[in-house]
């Protein structure tokens, strides 16, 4: 081979690869673009009140609003019993949120030349700003306790020594909405395992649901094995209850918790399946969904859960029976992070 004909090859290849790069660009910019516009057949928007408290027409569902257009991320509201009705969009926007007895709890990004920071915003029942705090990374769950006192939230963290390439680490902060007292880091709660005290510099702690205002369920992992535990806020401590648990959520009763189990024989990267633990008993069940769950499921009641996939505009809501009954079905196209309000 020539060295003109080396010279013309590595032009050659210079141009295609111009050329390829030139159109991932304009084809990322032109996504960009689609997402502003309203997607064809897609749920109806408008702008409109949206309210934390109950509403004289009956149950809501709130969610974060992923349909395309102007109004994509922003909390919508429903009726719970038609939520593939026009959804009425509130001009907040969140990453994760979740509200009870007119407190919301709204993760935002805070856009920045070079990167995004993020905030915890407490909302009053207007959705407007009480106070905010900043996070120190990617929020994923949020809560509120049924009261409307207490608010959690759980965020990615980046800089733990034992957390290697394939690992990740967690803050899970928890706040008073009465005093705005926090706890930035529920890894300096007290932790008993298996009926002793313990300590490990590798604990995570993510996904709080609450019984109350003083008692909590959440995840607890180390030595890699994951953990249901029970929190207790005035007694600062974390005890073990169950093990092979992510993400809880209590039911409404408090007999139950909904949970992400790590299943033998699934693909490393999609390993969890949705199952329900009776507390009196610690007998666990599967439900009928049979499909890789990534998410904190929600209690639409005492019955159905309420969980989100993936969809073609980012995530679809889907219920299924609580008790391993019936069947999968989808609830709502194009949303995430449901709250139901009474």
């Amino acid at each position: 081979m020539t060295r003109t004909t080396r010279v013309v090859i590595l032009l050659v290849a210079v141009l295609l690869l111009g050329t390829v790069g030139a159109a991932a660009v304009l084809r990322a910019a032109d996504r960009s673009g689609e997402r502003e516009q309203e997607q064809a057949g897609g749920p109806p928007v408008h702008p409109g009140t949206v309210s934390l408290r109950a509403a004289a027409t009956g149950r809501q569902l709130l969610v974060r609003n992923l349909a395309w257009g102007p109004h994509r991320d922003e909390i919508a509201g429903v009726p719970a019993d038609r939520p593939d009705g026009p959804r009425t969009v509130s001009g907040v926007k969140c990453l994760r949120f979740h509200a009870a007895a007119g407190t919301g709890i709204c993760l935002q990004a805070v856009h920045h030349t070079l990167d995004d920071t993020y905030r915890a915003v407490v909302l009053d029942s207007h959705l407007r700003e009480r106070h905010q705090f900043p996070v120190a990374g990617i929020p994923t769950r949020a809560r509120v306790s049924p009261s409307g006192h207490l608010v959690a939230w759980t965020v990615f963290v980046s800089g733990d020594s034992y957390a290697t390439s394939t690992r990740f680490s967690t803050r899970t902060a928890l706040v008073d909405t009465r005093t705005w007292a926090i706890d930035d880091n529920l890894e300096s709660f007290a932790v008993t395992k298996d009926g002793r005290p313990y300590h490990a510099s590798d604990i995570n702690i993510w996904g709080v649901t609450f019984a109350d205002d003083n008692r909590f369920y959440a995840t607890l992992a180390t030595g890699g094995q994951t953990y249901l535990v029970q929190g207790d806020v005035g007694a600062r401590t974390l005890t073990t209850l169950h093990t092979n648990v992510e993400c809880p959520s209590l039911s409404p009763d408090g007999t139950r918790i909904a949970y992400k189990k790590r299943v033998r024989g699934a693909s490393p990267d999609a390993p969890w399946r949705l199952y329900v633990l009776n507390l009196r008993t610690m007998s666990e069940n599967p439900t009928a969904e049979r499909r890789n769950i990534d998410d904190q499921a929600l209690w639409a009641n005492g019955s159905t859960l309420v969980y989100a996939l993936a969809g073609d505009y980012g995530s679809d809501l889907w219920t299924v029976p609580a008790d391993g009954s019936g069947k999968a079905r989808r609830l709502m196209v194009s949303a995430l992070a449901p709250a139901y309000l009474p």
